[in-house]
């Protein structure tokens, strides 16, 4: 794991207290914030404490190099089904990496105990063919919102997996 492979890929993570920023320098310098959806405003399929306003979009069969750092406390960013779980300390920047080969929504969470919003600040990859993602990439420069439809949509598109063999 600490030996990372050649990337086709590379998305920066940074833990705030209680939500994730990706970034994504080799397209670009996309960036946004990935916030839990809070009860009151879930829709129908969609997941208690594990939908996101924004994921995380990679393609399928890419090495994805993702660094890790944090701005405040410790987090974790933490991927079961990747195998993937590195630390987001302040002041430095940690690195792992995965490949998807199985196009799917996976979930992950914080598995740091932060502090009292630590249960609010699931992960979501969203895993999409090397077309589809170059089309979500277009769409993040032209418009952020719309590049993130409600994660039901996007799930019933794509398939649900909440496992899946770890990559590496």
């Amino acid at each position: 794991m600490a030996d990372v492979p050649k990337a086709d890929l590379t998305v920066k993570v940074t833990g705030h207290t209680w939500n994730w920023s990706y970034e994504y320098p080799d397209n670009g310098d996309i960036s946004y914030d990935s916030y839990v959806v809070a009860d009151k405003d879930l829709k129908p399929g969609q997941l208690r404490l594990l939908t996101v306003d924004k994921w995380m979009e990679v393609p399928v069969g890419a090495t994805v190099r993702v660094q890790i750092t944090s701005s405040d406390v410790i987090h974790s960013w933490s991927v079961p089904s990747f195998g993937v779980k590195t630390d987001a300390v302040p002041g430095r920047l940690n690195e792992t990496w995965f490949k998807v080969e199985q196009p799917g929504t996976y979930y992950g969470e914080c598995s740091q105990l932060c502090g009292n919003g630590h249960g609010f600040m699931p992960i979501v990859v969203k895993a999409v063919s090397k077309a589809d993602f170059d089309l979500w990439v277009a769409a993040v420069k032209a418009n952020p919102d719309s590049a993130f439809p409600p994660q039901a949509e996007a799930n019933a598109a794509t398939g649900t997996q909440l496992a899946a063999a770890p990559a590496n």
